[in-house]
């Protein structure tokens, strides 16, 4: 239920959700690149912009070039991956990433449901199932600028990376010359776009020949960054990569899933709860094909009769302090003088371990005798009083049994497995 406070203020206002702060935060790092020849962000930026957007170029001719490019060094195609990033997340705020029409309304409440409905029917996290709220979100999250250890966040190493590779462009000249051919390639191969127009003829050529130089050049600067800059840049440069485009696919993964992944799990919850009727429950048990299913259906109504909600524990010491308590507040013991034989003897009839027959015709004495036999109990040599004290003290340590069995019966049919 919402806080009443400030609510009748927000009823005329819309949240107007935005990726913005995730835009920010790679335009941040796109602002690394001052546009005077000594980076290649802008132009990796302007090249993508300019394929998706060109009116001229199929589907296939855009997507051979992309993909051409992209495969020349990934781990250097910044300015691919986050725009990619960005698009990701737009279709998340406009719902388009869903099958057929959707809302981000829907989204943020489908993902809030899978928080409840995991741990209902799996006993652990959703995060432990891959489905927590940054598995599905986490790019709107700012995941990118967090960590959960000493480590810095994705972003802001990619950034002082790219921020080492401008600085050391402008004094290493080897450097500074792979920065400006892809600078370059990338600048020409926009030009070439813009320069397409709706009756352009046999433009192909032109077009492989200019995306290829550009993937070209790519290799090359990868090798100068190697060579001009110590430890490891390129390596922490395809790590960067492999984690923001892994997020990006969980996310588009699980959400593109998400309608379907629920209604899965509604239909094992509605399943379930068909259990408690009794006729159904049998009528289940016999068509259902899965064996689990069936043992579920067939041992639902005992497993119900277990529960008992004062009878939850947590650990051994909980346990024994819980029977005390239960033991206590049945009113046991109900004999407490083993003196009083005529008071364990109607105990032991109510024991259900001893056999009773014949009872009616027995003496106190024999009652007693014959409950110890049946309880293996040894008598011999043993005055009837001494066995009256055995006797009880074995009835009442059954009384505690009871309720441990009880406890673990209420265990284990309230968990899941």
């Amino acid at each position: 239920m919402p806080i009443k406070k400030g609510l009748s203020t927000l009823v005329d206002i819309s949240p107007n959700f935005s990726d913005q702060s995730l835009e920010n935060s790679v335009y941040d790092i796109k602002a690394v690149d001052q546009d005077d020849g000594y980076q290649f962000i802008k132009s990796q930026f302007d090249v993508d912009t300019a394929i998706r957007t060109n009116i001229v170029l199929t589907e296939s001719q855009k997507n051979d070039a992309l993909e051409t490019l992209y495969a020349a060094q990934p781990h250097l195609q910044i300015g691919r991956y986050l725009t990619d990033i960005i698009r990701h997340t737009k279709s998340i705020i406009n719902g388009s990433i869903l099958p057929e029409d959707g809302t981000f309304q829907e989204i943020i409440g489908s993902v809030q449901s899978l928080q409840s409905l995991i741990p209902m029917l799996y006993g652990g996290t959703a995060k432990d199932k891959s489905r927590g709220v940054n598995d599905h979100l986490g790019t709107l999250n700012n995941i990118f600028l967090t960590t959960e250890d000493s480590t810095a966040p994705v972003f802001t190493r990619l950034k002082e990376i790219m921020q080492l590779i401008d600085k050391t462009a402008r004094t290493n000249g080897t450097l500074a010359t792979g920065t400006a051919a892809v600078r370059y390639s990338n600048t020409q191969l926009v030009l070439f776009l813009n320069s397409v127009v709706a009756d352009s003829t046999d433009f192909q050529e032109t077009l492989d020949n200019r995306v290829n130089q550009a993937a070209g050049n790519m290799a090359s600067l990868n090798t100068r960054i190697s060579d001009a800059i110590p430890g490891e840049v390129i390596e922490k440069l395809v790590g960067i990569k492999d984690e923001i485009t892994d997020q990006v696919s969980l996310e588009n993964s699980n959400l593109v899933s998400i309608r379907d992944y629920i209604q899965s799990l509604i239909d094992v919850q509605n399943y379930a709860g068909m259990g408690s009727d009794d006729e159904m429950a049998e009528l289940l048990s016999k068509v259902a094909q899965s064996p689990e299913w069936v043992d579920y259906y067939k041992n639902y109504k005992d497993n119900f009769a277990s529960l008992n909600p004062i009878y939850t524990t947590n650990s051994d010491s909980e346990k024994q302090a819980m029977i005390n308590t239960i033991y206590t507040n049945s009113g046991l013991p109900d004999v407490q003088d083993p003196l009083d034989i005529i008071a364990v003897a109607n105990k032991a009839r109510r024991d259900s371990r001893i056999d009773t027959a014949g009872f009616d015709r027995l003496t106190v004495d024999e009652i007693i005798t014959k409950s110890c036999q049946q309880l293996k109990i040894p008598i011999e040599n043993r005055q009837i009083y001494t066995q009256s004290e055995l006797l009880l003290e074995n009835m009442n340590d059954e009384d505690r049994r009871q309720i441990a069995r009880e406890l673990d019966l209420n265990q284990s049919a309230d968990t899941l497995s």
